[in-house]
């Protein structure tokens, strides 16, 4: 290959890698509310119809990713706040007392937004499937009440990696909401 093939296929890579970076959305619609995905964070294409919106937090390996999943399922459906708190502390291995279980209510506007947190072996997998252990992992979530269904936000990743990105989390949440 001379060096004009080269230059040409270099420029032809970057060009498509360019467009594919341009295609992400900074900002996305989940039900009414419009977030705007933290700089760092990227878009992944939802491996789940019952995903509305999917984020990958780059982490310093392969395993040491995060991942950001928004749920809505119209008025009335996903089940009530105190339900969704419980299944996701009770997406892990220890029991509750073990995990740090934390929860907050706020308002922000005229919304109520429930904060949940929790550390330990998260068991990754689909309800009533199969269920894969990751040790020390965080959730951070959030569930925004609306009239027209709640929505759910869920972050699991590697404790240091969710205490990292914890502020953009919450920005994240916040800032759709005024």
């Amino acid at each position: 290959m001379t060096y004009g093939h080269r230059s040409l296929l270099a420029f032809l890579l970057f060009n498509a890698l360019a467009v594919t970076a341009a295609e992400a959305p900074a900002t996305f619609k989940v039900s009414e509310f419009t977030f705007s995905r933290p700089a760092a964070w990227q878009w992944v294409e939802s491996t789940s119809p019952m995903r509305k919106a999917q984020l990958r937090i780059p982490g310093t390996g392969k395993d040491q990713s995060g991942e950001v999943i928004f749920f809505h399922f119209g008025a009335g459906g996903g089940g009530g706040v105190q339900a969704n708190v419980d299944r996701w502390f009770s997406q892990f291995e220890e029991p509750r007392e073990k995990i740090g279980a934390k929860t907050e209510e706020v308002t922000v506007g005229k919304r109520k937004v429930t904060y949940v947190q929790a550390e330990g072996t998260y068991l990754s997998g689909m309800p009533g499937g199969p269920k894969t252990p990751q040790p020390n992992t965080a959730l951070l979530g959030a569930i925004i009440e609306s009239d027209q269904g709640n929505v759910f936000i869920r972050l699991t990743a590697p404790v240091a990696l969710a205490n990292e990105h914890k502020a953009a989390f919450r920005g994240m949440v916040e800032g759709a909401l005024k």
